[in-house]
């Protein structure tokens, strides 16, 4: 059965970027292919969860400004309406109910990564949605409502940035990765590491410069559900470490299963 795993997904531009973390990705789908993959992308804002339940997945650039090769890639994956069905399910299950959609595709934050780590688009994918103004422990609770899926043989990725200060980003392109951006890293890594779930529910007043690493939530919120559908007593291990454009860490984590 797959292990949930966080992975930072980085600049829309990553699959033209000659950098570790594309390499990394790249390595990523090589063994056992999953049954269906559900992607929690930090790029689909909800106020509630939401699910997408299409036949075949659309490729959404959700971004502008970008060079236009860029806009001419696509990852036409397959969806999985009765694998939504099954997540909706288990979240209301959980007291935490989810509208299904079932029109929209995959935005950057979900076909990026996997077009590197599973280029032929022909595992089916389902992406799920975050909650940004609901915190750490919402998602915690929406991946422990999940954990039945990856004993069934669905890859949960949870894809989002370990840092994402973008406005730093504008400023630093060229210079060697600033303190500030290390020092959280570290301490998130240290955390994970060794468990300490509590601390990394409360990290925004607990780690080292985590508002500014993290202005808004979303990009962080995917490593809670994928450390939640691990369930408690989750055996973590850090898969990927760098940084790209200065202050953006593409960190990966594997959250071994619970007993």
């Amino acid at each position: 059965m797959p292990n949930p795993i966080f992975l930072s997904h980085g600049s829309p531009m990553l699959p033209f970027e000659d950098h570790e973390a594309r390499d990394f990705l790249r390595t990523l789908g090589r063994g056992e292919t999953p049954r269906a993959i559900l992607m929690v992308s930090a790029h689909w804002e909800t106020a509630a969860p939401a699910v997408n339940a299409v036949e075949r997945n659309s490729t959404i650039h959700d971004f502008h400004g970008f060079p236009p090769e860029l806009y001419q890639l696509r990852y036409d994956a397959p969806g999985s309406p009765a694998l939504a069905e099954h997540v909706a399910e288990l979240l209301a299950t959980a007291g935490l109910p989810a509208t299904i959609d079932r029109q929209r595709g995959l935005d950057h934050g979900a076909w990026s990564p996997l077009l590197l780590a599973f280029p032929g688009a022909d595992v089916p994918v389902v992406q799920l949605s975050v909650q940004p103004d609901a915190g750490p422990e919402h998602h915690l609770k929406l991946g422990r409502a999940l954990r039945p899926l990856a004993e069934e043989g669905v890859l949960i990725i949870g894809s989002g940035s370990f840092t994402h200060d973008l406005y730093s980003w504008r400023n630093h392109r060229g210079q060697p990765e600033p303190d500030w951006v290390r020092s959280f890293a570290e301490w998130m890594d240290e955390a994970i590491a060794e468990g300490r779930t509590a601390d990394l529910l409360t990290y925004r007043s607990k780690a080292p410069n985590a508002a500014r690493n993290h202005p808004t939530e979303e990009h962080l919120l995917p490593l809670f559900v994928a450390l939640g559908a691990a369930g408690e007593g989750a055996r973590p291990k850090r898969l990927h470490s760098s940084v790209a454009h200065s202050v953006l860490r593409m960190d990966a984590y594997e959250f071994g299963l619970a007993a």
